[in-house]
């Protein structure tokens, strides 16, 4: 299993905070002439440090230089540039186009080191939904999108790469005004959210507990479907128990093993072919719901052949929705999920880490694999 995550680093955050400038927002040229020393290489790496044993299950995507590229050189860590290298220091300009250039490549986590202006930056240009996790650089970290330290960081990509439940929430951007604050006033201002994992470990808690009610956790989630059924989509859903209940709680007759259409509050097509299914989604707008198959791991390539690779396409990745609770996820005891769609190409553009709808508006991230 290769998992790949995205790295980008500040290098000029953190550097005005130990020559009192209270930020280093445009402040860059004036905290090196005071003597201080860059921050952010150093604290990327104490995240990527627990990240080294498993320096075979992961691939990085960063820019050139001190954006990334040489810290992971140096730590040995395979990785691949984005773009060509260029003079001078790295602006906001900079960021925003890796974070880009990296939510487009699919990457599972998009690490970004810096402080509330990186977390800005990122922000401005980062999609919905996009997991990104901040490791603290910077002078202040005002956002709820950072780690509490580099090292919490490391340990919530490891639990990602090791097959854990990482479960997903929308964290504030928030950012002082540093001109102010050197005038003494204090004050912060909302800048957007962003799509970033929380602590994990649901994988142990469930089987240790068993606390977790199936029937509930499914009635919660036919609520969160149908909170978010829009008019007009046609919803395809995939085969299995998991998808069939939860139509049945919504009121509708689904067929156990086959793929069937809802549109507008109705079944308009039941236990279809893969040719009447790519009909019916071809250039209309459409979601494929999905479930793993317990214990072996399979999302896409076994049970539901009619959601062909043409179908994915004519659908677009982006969505894809896999539900399942966190109790179905346990059986598959930490292997990752798997596709096996008969089209190469497909399964290697898929995310190396999937969003799964595991309960009531909780989203956790889960590791793919391509056979």
């Amino acid at each position: 299993m290769s998992i790949s995550l995205g790295l980008i680093i500040n290098p000029l955050a953190g550097l005005g905070g130990s020559v009192a400038l209270k930020g280093s927002d445009g402040m860059a040229e004036a905290a090196q002439a005071l003597g201080a020393e860059p921050r952010a290489q150093q604290r990327t790496q104490v995240a990527l440090e627990l990240l080294l044993p498993l320096r075979t299950s992961l691939r990085f995507l960063t820019y050139p230089g001190a954006m990334g590229a040489d810290l992971l050189q140096s730590m040995g860590f395979t990785y691949e540039v984005l773009s060509a290298p260029h003079a001078g220091p790295t602006t906001a300009a900079d960021t925003q186009a890796a974070v880009q250039q990296l939510q487009h490549s699919g990457v599972a986590l998009l690490l970004f080191a810096g402080g509330d202006g990186t977390a800005r930056d990122v922000c401005a240009v980062a999609k919905a939904g996009q997991p990104v996790l901040g490791i603290p650089a910077g002078v202040k970290i005002q956002s709820g999108v950072y780690a509490v330290s580099p090292r919490a960081a490391g340990e919530l990509a490891l639990r990602l790469l090791q097959g854990g439940l990482v479960r997903l929430t929308e964290g504030e951007v928030r950012d002082i005004d540093e001109d102010a604050l050197r005038a003494g006033k204090v004050g912060s201002r909302y800048y957007g959210e962003l799509c970033v994992p929380t602590e994990g470990g649901f994988l142990q808690q469930v089987k240790q507990g068993g606390v977790e009610s199936e029937e509930l956790v499914l009635q919660e989630l036919a609520e969160w479907l149908a909170e978010v059924l829009e008019p007009g989509v046609r919803y395809v859903l995939g085969p299995g128990s998991t998808l069939h209940q939860l139509a049945t709680l919504l009121g509708h007759d689904t067929t156990l093993l086959g793929v069937d259409v809802l549109q507008d509050g109705a079944i308009i097509a039941r236990d279809v072919t893969e040719a009447q299914l790519f009909a019916l989604v071809d250039g209309h707008a459409a979601q494929l719901l999905v479930t793993v198959i317990g214990g072996q791991g399979h999302v896409l390539g076994r049970g539901n052949q009619q959601i062909s690779p043409r179908v994915v396409r004519a659908v677009g990745l982006d969505n894809l929705r896999v539900i399942a609770t966190k109790r179905k996820l346990t059986t598959l005891e930490g292997q990752p999920f798997r596709v096996d769609s008969g089209d190469p190409e497909l399964d290697r553009s898929l995310p190396s880490a999937l969003k799964v709808w595991a309960g009531y508006r909780e989203e956790l991230l889960y590791p793919l694999e391509a056979l």
